[in-house]
């Protein structure tokens, strides 16, 4: 086991140290000269305030040397200074983050229980209507982009209705809960169906298995069968699905955030980009892809323990 350990850090770290490559480079080529930017637009631009940014801000020297003083700054937890407002990046990240976090749980607790609960339900009346109805549902809800079930929620809750509110975060426990419903709701959509089908079709296995069928022809009561054999069988799968759909929706804030005007890490970065600032960009970018590693090992880690024909398939 600390072997394997071992190993899946090592994994971590050398994909964490080719996706900041990676991020790095892609920014540094898009579109824009932060330079101009940083000398106050064009209109104020001569070549020696040019070159003198350049020189300021070290983008006169080669990529790779751009990369590693970056690298090297986010090792001792320096971020840089943001091209737009000046303020620290990490600064700006502590201050967004909490509200970004914050919705991803609620999102993540609601495809959980209602992804898993619809995936129960349909395994159980598996071949009837309900059956029928969860499938046709959850595929209706993973043909929606998030983006559209934003503009639906907000016109028929927010607008129509008036439920909920469609913009900020509220103040306190029942007001953040209060405003991230809507948002939560529509980031969860498309998760609900993924955690759904994956929950029917592993129970589905499950139950397909001889010792289920053995434990159903001695008398065992199918509450028992489906909670003790078919649902504890079925749970490495699932678990496994929903850590990984969770570490994919720190990504997914970037529309939701935009859609209901919540100022978290997915609405920075699409005003770093907007505005060509660069060290937030790549900050915000770094941290995305590092949740979605971290988690995903940790996952990896995890999946064994809870499932031991996969432990025992590894040891062989």
């Amino acid at each position: 086991m600390p072997a394997r350990i071992a190993r899946r850090v090592a994994g971590f770290l050398a994909t964490l140290f080719a996706a900041s490559f990676v991020i790095f480079a892609a920014v540094y080529a898009a579109p824009g000269d932060p330079a101009v930017f940083l000398a106050g637009g064009r209109d104020k631009l001569t070549p020696d305030r040019l070159a003198a940014v350049r020189a300021q801000y070290h983008l006169d020297e080669p990529l790779v040397v751009q990369y590693g003083r970056w690298l090297w700054d986010c090792l001792h937890f320096d971020l840089g200074r943001s091209f737009k407002y000046g303020d620290q990046v990490a600064d700006l990240l502590g201050a967004r983050l909490p509200t970004t976090l914050q919705l991803v749980a609620y999102a993540t607790l609601l495809f959980v229980v209602f992804g898993v609960g619809a995936g129960i339900l349909a395994a159980v009346r598996q071949s009837t209507w309900v059956d029928s109805a969860v499938v046709g549902g959850t595929t209706l809800a993973a043909s929606v982009p998030s983006f559209v079930a934003a503009i639906a929620l907000v016109s028929l809750f927010g607008v129509q209705l008036g439920w909920f509110p469609v913009t900020g975060t509220g103040e306190g426990f029942a007001g953040t809960l209060h405003h991230l419903t809507l948002p939560a709701l529509s980031l969860a959509l498309g998760a609900l169906a993924i955690i759904s089908r994956v929950t029917r079709q592993a129970m589905a296995d499950a139950a397909a298995s001889d010792h289920v069928e053995a434990a159903r022809a001695s008398g065992v009561p199918e509450r028992d069968i489906v909670r003790r054999h078919v649902l504890r069988n079925a749970l490495g799968p699932i678990i496994t699905m929903c850590g990984l759909v969770m570490a994919g929706m720190l990504a997914g804030t970037v529309v939701v955030e935009t859609a209901f005007g919540i100022s978290g890490v997915g609405s920075l970065l699409v005003g770093a980009i907007n505005t060509h600032d660069f060290p937030v960009a790549q900050a915000v970018l770094l941290l995305m892809v590092t949740g979605y590693i971290a988690v995903t090992t940790l996952v990896d880690l995890v999946h064994p323990l809870l499932d031991p024909r996969v432990r025992e398939a590894r040891t062989a």
